[in-house]
């Protein structure tokens, strides 16, 4: 059979957040384009499904309608209004994200199974402006003349679709940054995650803060559990995957043994019923500014290892760096140049100015959290002072007060309580 012919403007490879924030933002300035996706949807993608002010962000620039439609719906998501961090010693310390919240005030932030998240997503993807094909697996990704063409099967069907611009959203395993950015791709992610499901975790927090446990076990990783709809939680844990290489950690065991015997945890699973299996991905962490496009592509999300250091978070800055490439998009139309000099100044340098001190920050973070002892005292003197722990909330929303946290100054003010 003939392979069919398409030319359009834009290539999008994955219908994840990356690409459909990607998508809904070309659609709003009316730029043509293709997503081809491998899975079916809805389909479910193994993750902590735990989505921040980041995400949110996004979505109202989007379409206010669409985050008004979220939290209408208790049945699928899940408002957060915080985070609890429980340091190695099991002292927690609660970190409202907004510490002035009013009664009846909108979530920053909610919690939602990637199953109906993603599929939430795409199902606001049509367009005039969208040609989307579900199953379909790529053959090959070819580049020349200033042109990509990709040629892919669709239930027997070959495809054969020639943008000026491809944008890999292919997740921590990119088919696109392998191929194009080949020097600047491991074998191996950085950091290693687990997920379950559980019904009937007790002890959730009324305002449904998400749970952060820096078990010594698992430094500097954590155990997680966040509130899901229903009467579930999404449990799981996250560490490097230099750590378990060097240390030779089987990390479902560590897992199931902090359910199983940790005395601020066990407890709350005593009736909790394990829902399907406990699945692991990769977590590609945004530790360093690699780069993120060249000659005619660019990656978000996963594909560009933009997940967080230190909270783990990838979607918000999947959709985040969906919506600046497709400003990026605009530019590139707007003045036919699609080479690597101009994709990297309106691309890469936006999207690190943006969110490069974050991720700076939060490496910092990550490498601190190496020293249980200096976690230990940080949250024991937030315990005592109401002032100190505000100050930690106020740094999960402003980035120069975070950038504090990286300080030998700021420990020294609290040892000597100044």
């Amino acid at each position: 059979m003939d392979s069919k012919q398409i030319n359009t403007s834009v290539i999008i490879i994955g219908a994840g957040p990356a690409g459909a924030g990607t998508s809904m933002y070309l659609t709003k300035a009316g730029i043509p384009h293709v997503i081809i996706e491998k899975g079916l949807f809805p389909r479910d993608k193994v993750c902590g499904d735990a989505c921040s002010g980041k995400t949110a962000l996004v979505l109202r620039r989007a379409n206010p309608e669409w985050l008004q439609e979220i939290f209408q719906q208790a049945d699928k998501f899940t408002p957060s209004h915080g985070i609890i961090f429980v340091a190695p010693n099991g002292k927690p310390l609660n970190i409202p994200f907004n510490p002035n919240k009013q009664p009846g005030e909108q979530a920053p932030g909610f919690t939602t199974p990637r199953m109906v998240f993603d599929n939430f997503l795409f199902e606001k993807l049509p367009s005039p402006y969208t040609t989307i094909f579900q199953e379909a697996a790529i053959q090959s990704v070819t580049k020349e003349e200033g042109k990509v063409t990709v040629n892919f099967v669709q239930h027997g069907q070959s495809y054969t679709v020639t943008a000026p611009l491809i944008v890999g959203a292919d997740g921590d395993k990119s088919a696109i940054r392998k191929q194009f950015l080949g020097q600047h791709t491991t074998e191996k992610t950085s950091a290693v995650g687990l997920r379950a499901y559980y019904e009937g975790v007790t002890g959730m927090n009324e305002d449904n803060f998400i749970e952060l446990h820096f078990l010594p076990e698992v430094l500097p990783g954590y155990f997680w559990v966040f509130p899901l709809p229903n009467g579930m939680a999404n449990v799981g844990v996250g560490i490097l995957s230099e750590r378990i290489r060097d240390k030779k950690i089987n990390l479902r065991e560590k897992m199931l043994d902090a359910i199983k015997n940790n005395p601020n945890i066990s407890p709350r699973f005593k009736d909790a019923k394990l829902h399907g299996k406990i699945l692991g991905w990769g977590l590609p962490m945004g530790t360093e500014q690699l780069p993120v496009s060249g000659d005619n592509f660019m990656l978000t999300g996963d594909a560009a290892s933009l997940v967080d250091p230190f909270s783990g978070e990838g979607i918000g800055n999947a959709l985040y760096s969906g919506m600046l490439a497709a400003a990026a998009i605009e530019n590139c139309i707007k003045d036919n140049r699609y080479d690597a000099a101009y994709l990297k100044a309106a691309y890469d340098d936006v999207l690190y100015k943006r969110i490069g001190d974050e991720l700076r920050i939060s490496t910092t973070l990550q490498k601190l959290c190496r020293f249980p002892w200096l976690f230990n005292f940080v949250v024991n003197k937030a315990h005592k002072s109401p002032e100190l722990s505000k100050t930690i909330s106020c740094m999960f929303t402003d980035m120069d007060l975070r950038d504090q946290l990286r300080k030998p100054s700021f420990y020294f003010k609290i040892l000597f309580n100044r």
